[in-house]
C-alpha cells in the first residue's frame, strides 16, 4: 500500500482535529489529495491504463462536491484548506 497508517494519521492530524479525525471534510478532501497526486504520476507512466484514468475522474469529482459542501457551510474553513493544499479554485 503506498499510504501507511501513520502518513494517513499524520495527514488527519494535520488537516483535521487529532489523527483519529477521519470525518472531517479537511481531512477527506487531504487524503483524496494524496491520492490524487499518487494517481496522476501512475498515469504520467502508465498511460494506458484507463480503469486508474476513471477513478481519478472520480475521486476528483467527490473531492469537488466536498469542496462544494465545505464551501457553502463554512467559507472560512474552505479558504484555507484551499490554501494550505494549494488547490485551483
Amino acid at each position: 500500500m503506498y499510504l501507511t497508517q501513520e502518513e494517513k494519521g499524520n495527514l488527519f492530524a494535520e488537516h483535521g482535529k487529532d489523527k483519529n479525525d477521519t470525518g472531517s471534510a479537511e481531512g477527506q478532501i487531504a487524503l483524496f489529495t494524496h491520492r490524487i497526486s499518487h494517481m496522476s504520476d501512475h498515469l504520467k507512466n502508465n498511460r494506458k491504463d484507463y480503469a486508474t484514468e476513471r477513478s481519478l475522474v472520480r475521486l476528483v469529482g467527490r473531492r469537488r462536491s466536498l469542496l462544494d459542501y465545505l464551501m457553502k457551510k463554512d467559507i472560512v474553513r474552505y479558504r484555507e484548506i484551499v490554501k494550505k493544499l494549494s488547490l485551483r479554485k
